[in-house]
C-alpha cells in the first residue's frame, strides 16, 4: 500500500514530536557502537532544555525495574519524569508505568501532585508489562497476555475516575475502589481534562483496549502498511466503543546525516555491532510475553534480529536518510493518521539539535504546502 492509501481520520494540526528518554542505561540501540548518550540526569536535564527548544513537545521516560537486555542500570520513571518537569518549561513528560506494580489510586495522587507542580505537563504511559522476570523477582503475579491488558484497561479506568470523579468507585476483577475522592485533583485545561493516559501494544487485544479507553496509542516502529492496519483496527475498537478514537503515535529511530549513504552506513554498523548475547536474551523475554495471544499478533512477534537491535522495532519506521528525506516521510505518515512521532537517536544532544535545525522546517514547509493546496491556493 502506498503512503498516500485513504485512511478515515487523518491526524489533524501539524505532526506533534517526542522523545525517548535515556533514562536507562545502554542507550536506544543494544550494540557497541558508541552513543554519546548518558542515563543520568545531569545529561537528561540538559536533553530535555534542548529538546523542547528544537520542536519536541514530549518526552517518554522508560520503564526498566531491574538490570536486563542492556540496560545495566535505569532510574525510576515517574520521579525522573517529575525531575525534567521541573527542569523544564514547555515539555510534556509522559512516565512510564506498571500495572500490577502500581495502584491506580497512588499513581494518581503521585499524577495530581506532579501535574500542579509542573503546571499541567505530566501524563502517564501505562505498560501491561513484557518482562516477566521483573514481576517473578518481586513476588507479583504473572499474567497470560490478554490478562495481562484486561488489567491494563482496567487500571487506567480507575485511574481517569480517580482523577475526573468525586467519591470514585470501581468493583473490578483486578482493582476495587470504594468512595475515593482525590484532593487535590490534576489541572483541567482547555486542552486536556485530566493528565493525557497513553498506552502501547500491537496486539489485537492492545487495539482493542486503546479504543475503548486510552487518550494515546503507541505502536512500535511500523511501516505504511502496518500503521493503517492498526489505524484502522483501533478506531473501529473506538466506533465500536461509542467513543473518539486516541490518538496515533508511532515510534522511530532517526538518523539524519548530510548523505543517504552517510545515514546507511550508521545503520549498518549498529547493526554489525549489535550485542548479540543481549539482543537475543531480550528477544527470548518479549517472545514470550506475546506468545500467548490467540491469532499471533503481538509486540515483536514478527521482528527480526536487526529490528530487535532496537528494541521498539525503530530502524522499521525508515527514518533513515537526508533530512528532505525523513522529512518527506513524517509526512507521508502524517497524511495516514500518525500524530506523534516518538523517536530515539544515537548521540542525543547533537542529533536533537540536527533535526531541529534541519528536519522540522522541512517538514513544516512539506505541511504548509499541503495545506495550501488542500485550500486551492498555488504554492
Amino acid at each position: 500500500m502506498s503512503a498516500s492509501a485513504h485512511v478515515p481520520q487523518p491526524a489533524g494540526g501539524p505532526a506533534r514530536f517526542a522523545y525517548w528518554v535515556p533514562n536507562v542505561s545502554g542507550g536506544l540501540v543494544t550494540s557497541t557502537i558508541e552513543q554519546r548518550t548518558d542515563w543520568g540526569y545531569d545529561y537528561n536535564r540538559k536533553l530535555a532544555r534542548l529538546a523542547e527548544d528544537n520542536g519536541f513537545e514530549y518526552a517518554l521516560s522508560q520503564v526498566r525495574y531491574m538490570a536486563s537486555y542492556g540496560a545495566e542500570n535505569q532510574h525510576e520513571s515517574t520521579s525522573f519524569s517529575l525531575a525534567l518537569l521541573l527542569a523544564t518549561e514547555r515539555l510534556k513528560v509522559i512516565a512510564a508505568v506498571h500495572p500490577g506494580l502500581w495502584h491506580p489510586g497512588v499513581l494518581a495522587k503521585f499524577g495530581a501532585t506532579a501535574d500542579h507542580l509542573s503546571g499541567g505537563r505530566f501524563a502517564v504511559n501505562v505498560v501491561s508489562g513484557w518482562f516477566k522476570q521483573e514481576f517473578t523477582a518481586l513476588g507479583e503475579p504473572w499474567l497470560e497476555h490478554d490478562e495481562r491488558y484486561r488489567r491494563a484497561e482496567e487500571f487506567i479506568r480507575a485511574l481517569r475516575a480517580v482523577w475526573t470523579e468525586d467519591h470514585a468507585e470501581l468493583a473490578g476483577d483486578f482493582y476495587r475502589i470504594r468512595d475515593f475522592s482525590l484532593k487535590p485533583k490534576p489541572l483541567n485545561t482547555e486542552e486536556r481534562p485530566h493528565p493525557e493516559i497513553f498506552q502501547g501494544g500491537n496486539s489485537t487485544a492492545a487495539r482493542a483496549m486503546a479504543g475503548r479507553v486510552s487518550d494515546w496509542y503507541f505502536s512500535n516502529g511500523k511501516d505504511f502498511d502496518g500503521v493503517t492496519e492498526q489505524l484502522t483496527d483501533v478506531r473501529a475498537a473506538a466506533a465500536a466503543a461509542g467513543r473518539t478514537a486516541p490518538k496515533f503515535g508511532l515510534n522511530g529511530f532517526l538518523i539524519a546525516r548530510d548523505t543517504e549513504k552517510e545515514a546507511r552506513e550508521v545503520l549498518r554498523e549498529i547493526v554489525a555491532k549489535a550485542d548479540t548475547q543481549a539482543v537475543h536474551g531480550f528477544s527470548d523475554a518479549v517472545r514470550q510475553a506475546g506468545s500467548s495471544t490467540a491469532d499471533g499478533k503481538g509486540m515483536w512477534q514478527d521482528s527480526s534480529f536487526e529490528d530487535l537491535v532496537q528494541y521498539n522495532d525503530g530502524f522499521r519506521t525508515g527514518l533513515i536518510g537526508t533530512p528532505e528525506q525523513i522529512a518527506e516521510r513524517i509526512v507521508a505518515y502524517k497524511k495516514l493518521g500518525v500524530d506523534l512521532f516518538l523517536l530515539g537517536f544515537l548521540h542525543y544532544l547533537e542529533e536533537v539539535e540536527y533535526f531541529g535545525e534541519r528536519v522540522l522546517p522541512l517538514v513544516r514547509e512539506l505541511e504548509a504546502q499541503d495545506e495550501n493546496l488542500s485550500e486551492g491556493v498555488l504554492v
